[in-house]
């Protein structure tokens, strides 16, 4: 059975070779295998999680920044509904400053920021993956580089055995560069979900600030 797969395999286009790319690798490729699908999880989940409609929702930032006018109107309601049903991160910390209504501008500022800490936490979530195998998989790939030449090494002697070398130098070669085929496009996604991370924060601050001075007594202001 297992032989009619493997045949089965070996006809489909490609995959010959890509095996063959993996077989030289040697037993480090496992751990580098490994290491590629902890960075594709860990990319794919920064980019479900960091999407607008899950932290700023832009229909709901735009009624944040008119919030005030929604309180002169009395129609506020329908956006605090949407804060109790914490679709975003912007609701769930809209929802806290809601609930300090009419305390004072410290408190409300107080009891924002506890939260937010919470929020930005789960913002950062899968970051830290991410630095684990931008670290990891360039070292993988050197030390199956190493191995690769202990091999090398071995097929020296008094009768050189040339297929022992050849072997030696495809496994040096092959864990190096998967190792940094890996770490840098880790590298790059690391950067830019950084990047997101710190726009995302800063405005949420923005519009939090707006709300902890429109919750806030009006002769506080």
């Amino acid at each position: 059975m297992i032989d009619i797969a493997a045949s089965s395999l070996a006809q489909i286009p490609g995959f010959t070779s890509i095996w063959s790319f993996f077989e030289k690798g040697g037993v480090f490729m496992i751990p580098l295998v490994i290491t590629s699908i902890a960075a594709l999880a860990a990319i794919i989940y920064k980019i479900l999680s960091l999407k607008a409609d899950r932290v700023i929702p832009s229909a709901l930032a735009k009624e944040v920044a008119q919030f005030d006018q929604h309180l002169a109107a009395g129609t506020e309601q329908p956006i605090l509904r949407k804060f109790q049903e914490g679709h975003s991160a912007l609701a769930r910390l809209g929802a806290v400053a809601a609930k300090h209504r009419g305390r004072s501008h410290s408190r409300i500022t107080t009891a924002i920021e506890s939260s937010a800490r919470a929020e930005i936490l789960h913002l950062y979530a899968g970051i830290g993956l991410l630095d684990v195998v931008i670290t990891i998989a360039p070292l993988l790939g050197l030390l199956g580089a190493a191995s690769g030449l202990v091999v090398i090494f071995q097929g020296f002697g008094e009768t050189t055995n040339h297929v022992v070398i050849a072997r030696g130098i495809a496994e040096a070669l092959t864990t190096t560069i998967f190792g940094l085929a890996i770490a840098v496009p880790a590298v790059i996604a690391n950067g830019i979900f950084l990047r997101r991370i710190e726009v995302l924060t800063a405005r949420l601050e923005a519009l939090l600030a707006d709300l902890a001075h429109a919750f806030q007594p009006h002769g506080d202001a």
